[in-house]
């Protein structure tokens, strides 16, 4: 199992995962976009943030990324996180895993506070962000609406590092040594399969 950050080949194999989830309410998009608009949505928050794949024997089997929580200045130091994992791949921890990495990498880049957003309910996803400490931080209600119904949306939260005063502004992906990238994904251990427990989607977006 190898987890890297995702290059313009990838843009396929992760479309393929995503269209597993594109006729459910854990994303809120509608349309499953073609591999060309995928492509460019993968590059524009390369730009910024980074976008992670988890590759077992060839086969992308995973992804997740982050992405501005809100576009004012002042939330600059806040990241919404995503992931999804093919679903043979589920209940393997993998999703822990490409989350602990994608955090590590937040970190940085000066991130102080990241955020998952969940249609509930939706028991896997809800796992993942207690057993990754994040706090459940409140629920939209009926708040997106697809598939016939209006579905409710609930935030988590976790702060990633100290707040201080006067924080370093953000730093882009581009400006992060590419051997620390490479220490994060070291450090984020081997993968083991395990059967307790499961990942899978994200928020509705």
């Amino acid at each position: 199992m190898e987890i890297r950050l995702a290059i313009p080949n990838d843009s396929k194999a992760i479309l393929g995962i995503y269209a597993q989830y594109i006729d459910t309410p854990v994303t809120f998009e509608c349309r499953l976009p073609g591999v060309r608009e995928f492509e460019a949505r993968i590059a524009t928050i390369m730009q910024h943030y980074p976008w992670l794949v988890a590759v077992e024997d060839g086969q992308i089997v995973g992804y997740a990324y982050a992405h501005r929580q809100m576009e004012r200045e002042a939330y600059q130091w806040n990241a919404e996180l995503s992931v999804y994992l093919d679903r043979s791949r589920t209940a393997r921890g993998l999703g822990k895993r490409l989350y602990g990495t994608l955090i590590g990498i937040l970190q940085l880049q000066g991130i102080r506070t990241v955020y998952g957003v969940v249609t509930v309910p939706n028991a896997p996803s809800e796992r993942l962000h207690a057993a990754m400490g994040f706090r459940h931080l409140g629920t939209f209600c009926k708040t997106g609406y697809k598939g016939s119904c209006w579905h409710d949306v609930a935030w988590y939260g976790k702060q990633i590092a100290p707040y201080g005063t006067e924080p370093a502004p953000f730093i882009p992906l581009g400006g992060i040594a590419p051997e620390k990238l490479e220490a994060v994904v070291r450090e984020s251990g081997p993968y083991v399969p395990r059967e307790e427990g499961a990942e899978s989607g994200r928020r509705p977006g």
